[in-house]
């Protein structure tokens, strides 16, 4: 066997996450599948790259050696594709977004913004997945949301905006539930309600939820944890749980989206972008499309749209 970049990359993601388990998690492999391959690098390499210590696992000198070597080829190789990419006169602009409510407008305005150029969207869990793979050349840019006092670490060669500097989060429950009727819900009268939350939440959220429930005074009971937006909302309208939901959510049948009093859980939306890969005048125009697919998603929720339009502050510049 010879070493390839995914087996560097390997390495690289290892040593970084400090497990196995948390390195499988962020490369998308099965914990055995990545000690396997790390045992047939190793036979290559002639000898133990890491060493379990009391936090994890820990380089051994040999693995020293080889990080820092993978750390420079791979770097040199990212450069090079974003080179290439930014010399080439139309490069397919590689866009990651997290499932934000404005990613379901976002494509008519980046047509208007960037007319004539191919544009490659995905979506993905995990904001963590998304700054990865942005630092790997897999992205050229990314949106993503994280809760107010959250920073996601962004790689090096790496420019951001916030698009959105304060979001309220709102509650979605049942249109039968018994609060359902009133204008604003205390976070406190939800402490005997099951919670249901996304799979993969490394944004800060369900940390601030935590806090802003612990200081309303009880421990929020999660049960469920759905992917599925469609199937969240079904739940929710079947009065089985509640969810804290972007305020610019569309209406789902049998479900009302009702702010909580204070905005005792606020977060942002974010753009970053591979300087390398991405001009600061095709930035921008990226910028315009995103904030303009946000406006366009604030009439879906009128009390929403009154709390915006008094805070000019944090409204998106468009010039």
């Amino acid at each position: 066997m010879q070493l390839e970049l995914r087996h560097l990359e390997a390495v690289q993601r290892i040593a970084e996450a400090g497990s196995l388990g948390r390195a499988a998690a962020r490369l998308g492999v099965s914990q055995p599948a990545l000690s396997a391959q790390l045992r047939r690098i190793e036979r290559v390499t002639g000898g133990e790259l890491f060493v379990r210590g009391r936090g994890g696992v820990e380089p051994t000198p040999l693995g020293e050696y080889v990080l820092s070597v993978a750390r420079r080829v791979l770097g040199e190789m990212d450069a090079l594709t974003a080179g290439a990419r930014a010399a080439a006169p139309h490069p397919t602009l590689r866009l990651g977004c997290i499932l934000l409510v404005l990613v379901d407008r976002l494509f008519g305005h980046l047509e208007t913004e960037l007319p004539g150029h191919e544009i490659d969207i995905s979506t993905e869990r995990s904001a963590v997945t998304l700054t990865r793979m942005l630092g790997a050349g897999k992205y050229d840019a990314i949106l993503y949301g994280e809760g107010a006092d959250h920073d996601t670490p962004l790689p090096d060669g790496v420019a951001a905006r916030t698009l959105i500097p304060k979001e309220p989060a709102f509650v979605r429950l049942s249109a039968a539930h018994p609060l359902a009727g009133q204008e604003q819900i205390e976070l406190a009268d939800l402490a005997g309600e099951t919670w249901t939350t996304l799979t993969d939440d490394d944004d800060g959220c369900p940390e601030a939820v935590l806090e802003a429930c612990r200081r309303a005074g009880f421990a929020p009971k999660l049960r469920y944890r759905i992917d599925d937006r469609k199937m969240r909302w079904e739940m929710i309208a079947a009065g089985r749980a509640v969810s804290v939901c972007q305020p610019t959510s569309p209406h789902a049948e049998g479900t009302v989206l009702r702010p909580l009093a204070g905005d005792p859980l606020t977060g942002r939306i974010r753009l970053a972008w591979n300087r390398a890969a991405v001009t600061e005048r095709r930035a921008g125009r990226l910028y315009r499309a995103a904030a303009r697919a946000y406006l366009d998603s604030i009439p879906n929720n009128t009390s929403y749209q009154a709390w915006w339009e008094s805070r000019p502050e944090l409204h998106p510049v468009l010039d």
